[in-house]
């Protein structure tokens, strides 16, 4: 037999992986390429063939040292697989599905085959439905842009937006089945069984349409066999204070339907705040400039400053500089994890007067003589 492509490459795994990594590996593309995810797609059969190979070899410590050496399935692998216990395959090997577990996992009480497949197949372990239920899947998330104000973002508000989403068909309740006489099972042409697998893992599974009885019943004409119709819908969203850009707010239940009455999936916002013109956020901090006169800022002064909540008084205490920063404590943004509330920084800037005469101009020639200073003496100028 001419050697085969790459198990590696295959599973998408690197030389030398570790067993949990090729088992890990194995499990993520079989869900993907399973025939029952993809029925009637002979590339995703032909697919889910080469990685059941792939695993059947690399999951065994024997095989895979055999073919790390030989770089070869065939015969190399078979003969070495014939020395040990069992007869019922070509070569030595008896798949007994209850039994067999990837060598190194049988003593440590590992997943078996069988594990592994009823993971795959109905979405659990033990005390997971058997493949002969129908698949019950939560309904998908919706996500949703909104704007809003700074101020809305602050102190929270109510927003009414319209989301279009499948909801539960009424008429069929959601199982896709309409009324009428039973009718051939077109998924496995009324056998009650599908096939799956290939080669080591070729085995026949329980119709998921018709549950094995190779009838059922003709799809429900209100969403064609879907269990789900399209809707639109208006939600009313309450956006709690505190909000960012990139916010996520959830409402639950208010997503795509559940598949064969599964739960809704829930609809989530994405807030996008936009700028103020005077305020800027920092976490739950707020920023802001606010200009003072060079009286006020050399003699001291209490001035108002504008905060979310309104109007505060801010003291400036003589000398100050331009620049110099102020705190307005818990007048900053609500925390959406506590009921701790941000603080308000207050930068001043000192504006200039307008000289409007010459008096004016005499009077700060007078102030300089009396008052002299060298801000650039530091700096050694003049």
């Amino acid at each position: 037999m001419a050697p085969r492509e790459d198990y590696y490459n295959t599973l998408g795994v690197k030389r030398g992986a570790s067993e949990d990594e090729i088992k890990k590996a194995y499990r993520r593309l079989a869900r993907k390429y399973h025939p029952d995810v993809n029925p009637g797609d002979k590339t995703a059969e032909d697919k889910f063939k080469q990685i059941s190979e792939a695993y059947d070899v690399l999951s065994d410590p024997k095989k895979k040292e055999i073919y790390d050496k030989f770089g070869s399935y065939s015969e190399n692998l078979r003969d070495a697989a014939s020395k040990g216990a069992g007869a019922g395959y070509p070569g030595g090997f008896d798949f007994n599905w209850g039994d067999f577990r990837p060598s190194g996992e049988a003593e440590a009480g590992g997943p078996s085959i069988k594990d592994i497949f009823s993971d795959l197949f109905t979405g659990g372990g033990a005390g997971a439905r058997t493949s002969s239920q129908p698949k019950i899947q939560r309904g998908a998330d919706i996500e949703l842009p909104i704007s809003l104000t700074f101020e809305d973002a602050i102190n929270g508000t109510t927003k009414t937006i319209s989301v279009r989403r499948n909801d539960t068909c009424a008429r069929c309740g959601g199982n896709g089945e309409g009324t009428g006489s039973q009718v051939t099972c077109m998924t496995c042409r009324g056998n009650g069984k599908v096939s799956g697998g290939g080669g080591f893992f070729s085995f026949d599974q329980t119709c998921p349409d018709c549950k094995g009885a190779g009838k059922r019943r003709p799809p429900c004409n209100e969403c064609a066999g879907r269990g789900t119709i399209p809707k639109t819908e208006s939600v009313t969203i309450r956006i709690p204070a505190g909000v960012d850009t990139g916010s996520r707010v959830r409402a639950t239940g208010k997503g795509e339907a559940g598949k064969r009455g599964g739960q809704t999936g829930d609809l989530f916002i994405i807030t996008n705040v936009a700028p103020h013109p005077v305020f800027t956020r920092k976490g739950d901090n707020i920023e802001c400039t606010i200009p003072v006169t060079l009286t006020e800022a050399a003699l001291g002064a209490k001035i108002e400053v504008p905060t979310v909540s309104g109007k505060a008084q801010l003291r400036i205490p003589p000398g100050t500089q331009s620049g110099q920063r102020f705190r307005l404590r818990e007048k900053g943004a609500p925390s959406l994890r506590s009921n701790h509330r941000g603080d308000q920084y207050v930068e001043v800037k000192i504006t200039l007067p307008k000289i409007i005469d010459e008096d004016s101009k005499e009077l700060l020639r007078q102030f300089a003589k009396r008052n002299p200073e060298n801000p650039r003496a530091a700096m050694g100028l003049e």
